[in-house]
């Protein structure tokens, strides 16, 4: 692991950002994904020098599209990106996994089948969403 991918990984590992839960070099198919969060299929790939060489740039773009083919989206930062602007590329991932959400789906608060108007879908009285984990 190079240096920016450490600096990164403290930033995604343990739910810290937005409660996502990242895996770090996680193979997929013929390919390792540097870091992926699979609830929002968000793949984030960090290059370094070797990928600036025109074989390793096409390998690159064929891994990104494989990915794409099965709904991740790719953002790809370089290390000088993380070393430089941590700050950005966090803001860009946390952005980019935020669009990636899936929206969620609010229920009628009265009516709909045999329920009382007070009764409770679920026994959780914390007020959580049925089927929704509080972060």
């Amino acid at each position: 692991m190079t240096r920016a991918e450490a600096l990164l990984w403290r930033h995604l590992k343990a739910d810290r950002l937005a409660g996502l839960a990242f895996r770090r070099q996680t193979p997929m198919g013929n390919y390792i994904a540097d870091f992926v969060a699979h609830s929002c299929k968000l793949i984030v790939e960090l290059d370094g020098e070797s990928h600036d060489f025109g074989e390793r740039i096409q390998h690159d773009e064929r891994r990104d599209q494989w990915f794409a083919s099965r709904g991740y989206r790719v953002l790809r930062f370089t290390n000088d990106d993380v070393m430089k602007h941590l700050e950005g590329v966090v803001l860009s991932i946390f952005e980019a996994a935020e669009q990636a959400a899936p929206l969620s789906l609010t229920l009628p608060r009265k009516g709909g089948g045999n329920l009382s108007s007070d009764a409770s879908l679920t026994d959780d009285r914390s007020g959580a969403s049925p089927g929704v984990e509080e972060a």
